[in-house]
């Protein structure tokens, strides 16, 4: 038994592609740049931050880090609309994504936090620094370079898991799959091409994270 792939459809459906592409794109870039600002707001405020602080931000850590992010999705996307709070299917999956980011890079840079001397926070407090100033000034760009090689994996699990935004009708990649789909009947190649994107796109995000770091962290670039 063989099977003769077709992409003839390729030409017709490449809007569709391209549309699901860049707004997979835009998902990554936004929910990155807010859900690492927001990790790092937790991981401050769990290692040193106002000790009334700490407990609705562990609560936060741990709800998101263990349920799922479909849960998540649905939740913001079907239940905040009961109360009032409309927002669109790519406002939804980019506040997903921000949620669920923000708690597992706080839980990262943390680790990064707790491992940096204790002799750091005693210079920083010998030159009349606050916390959050030596926190700023002295702690955090070495926490991020010790930790950013898994922040870095983090962040391409996340752009991966986007994929399921689809089911509230965002228009990403797999979306534009599902489209194809349901037009040619091709599924086999609709999905193959699908998992090449996404293979693509995270070999690309992991080098430019890699030439982020290069570019925070000059002084281990050149080790």
């Amino acid at each position: 038994m063989t099977y003769r792939f077709d992409y003839s459809w390729i030409a017709e459906y490449w809007p569709v592609i391209l549309k699901g592409l860049v707004t997979t794109v835009e998902l990554t870039l936004i929910g990155t740049l807010f859900g690492v600002a927001l990790g790092i707001a937790c991981a401050w405020t769990r290692s040193l931050g106002p000790r009334w602080l700490r407990p609705p931000v562990v609560a936060y850590v741990e709800l998101i880090r263990n349920t799922p992010f479909l849960i998540q999705l649905f939740f913001i996307f079907f239940g905040l609309p009961s109360l009032g709070v409309q927002m669109t299917e790519f406002q939804a999956a980019v506040l997903a994504m921000v949620i669920n980011l923000g708690a597992y890079s706080g839980e990262i840079i943390r680790a990064g936090i707790e491992a940096t001397p204790r002799g750091q926070f005693e210079a920083g407090a010998s030159l009349a620094m606050t916390r959050f100033e030596t926190f700023r000034h002295v702690v955090l760009i070495p926490s991020l370079q010790r930790i950013w090689p898994a922040l870095s994996s983090q962040i391409v699990i996340v752009m991966l898991g986007s994929a399921v935004v689809s089911q509230i009708a965002a228009e990403d990649i797999t979306f534009a799959a599902n489209f194809i789909q349901s037009r040619t009947f091709r599924a086999f190649e609709s999905y193959f091409l699908t998992t090449g994107l996404y293979l693509l796109l995270a070999l690309a995000l992991r080098q430019a994270l890699r030439g982020v770091g290069r570019m925070l962290f000059p002084r281990r670039a050149a080790r």
